[in-house]
């Protein structure tokens, strides 16, 4: 009797074993379950993150309680003896500490390969097609907030920048300067120095509003992070620092003719964090704390994977564990209520240093 030709859609089962067997070694703490997996790498890569958020959990009295992953097949290319697959991972887990729970979520997209091999299927490899670490980008940041009169390039010269503030960003970009400052002379400065309540609610609200689908009010990139960052602050009220000039100041305007307009401290995670280091007397202003546990709602996280003084990462801070710990959202990898010292990241590594920005209650 010939051999028979397996099902092509019987590669799902292979899918389903694969994420079975890392949410098995998730519930169970066990990573000899993941000698399933056939790659190698992938494998090596679970096991790490298993490692040392266990060590954390231990460290901290965390105790994991349930954990489900859901998968969303997004693209597939199938043949008779290969199947590449990118599917969408959602893994909603729940955790307890000083007997009180609390819920994470995250995406995690993937591309797997897998292979036919006599009448089953296994899965041959495993790419994360998203990572909170991506290429450094090296932009020259200027610190100082200056606004060029664009119709006399020969003479620029140089005026306060003036401050925009979007009372709906949370359904929709519609930026708008203060009425002061259209109005022009003193009334522009008193209403740029005038400092206004940071809403930390509003930009929370805004943070777990769009945490999982771009805003389409926005532009989107693939390395979302930042740009998710300063739309969530920008929500709770901190009045742009538009400038016109990329490297300076903090300012969105969209896309125009195909230009981008925004600046780099809107969406480049190290130049956020430049931007947030810097003094100044009004506008979106921060202050470094030594410690995670000092920070307060719609504070930021900034992340050094490498300890050499380049951030490439930023979170929000939208909630705390029981203990007052802070609990984060971002972009890139879809994460609500992720621990704040992101030890389960493919990106972190020994040398992780981060810094703590507490936004000033006035801005």
């Amino acid at each position: 009797m010939p051999n028979q030709t397996p099902r092509a859609a019987e590669w799902k089962d292979a899918l389903f074993r694969y994420v079975n067997a890392m949410n098995e070694a998730v519930l169970s703490r066990d990573s000899g379950v993941l000698k399933q997996i056939a790659d190698v790498g992938q494998r090596d890569r679970l096991a790490k993150r298993m490692r040392v958020t266990i060590l954390r959990e231990k460290k901290s009295g965390i105790k994991p309680l349930h954990s489900e992953m859901r998968t969303r097949i997004e693209k597939q290319r199938v043949n008779q003896g290969e199947a590449v697959v990118e599917i969408a991972l959602h893994t909603v887990r729940s955790f307890e500490q000083s007997g009180q729970p609390w819920q994470e979520e995250r995406v995690d997209r993937e591309r797997v390969k897998f292979v036919r091999v006599g009448q089953s299927w296994r899965v041959d490899s495993v790419l994360p097609l998203v990572s909170e670490s991506h290429p450094e980008v090296d932009v020259v940041v200027d610190p100082e907030p200056r606004h060029y009169r664009e119709e006399d390039p020969d003479r620029r010269t140089v005026i306060p920048s003036l401050p925009y503030m979007n009372p709906n960003a949370m359904y929709g970009f519609k930026s708008r300067v203060y009425a002061g400052a259209v109005a022009g002379g003193d009334n522009a400065y008193e209403y740029a120095m005038r400092g206004t309540p940071y809403r930390r609610e509003a930009a929370v609200a805004y943070a777990e509003r769009w945490w999982n689908e771009p805003n389409n009010a926005y532009e989107n990139f693939d390395v979302n992070c930042t740009n998710y960052v300063s739309q969530c602050i920008f929500a709770g009220g901190a009045p742009m620092n538009y400038t016109g000039r990329r490297e300076s100041g903090w300012w969105y305007k969209g896309r125009q003719n195909n230009l981008e307009l925004w600046s780099y401290s809107w969406a480049v995670a190290n130049a956020l964090q430049h931007h947030l280091t810097q003094p100044r007397v009004y506008g979106l202003r921060a202050e470094v704390v030594p410690r995670a546990d000092m920070l307060q709602l719609g504070d930021v996280v900034c992340y050094d994977w490498e300890g050499n003084g380049r951030f490439q990462h930023n979170t929000i801070v939208t909630a705390f564990t029981p203990e007052g710990m802070p609990l984060v959202n971002a972009n890139t990898v879809s994460s609500r209520h992720r621990y704040w010292d992101y030890r389960d990241s493919y990106a972190w590594t020994e040398r992780t240093q981060y810094r703590f920005f507490h936004i000033t209650n006035d801005i």
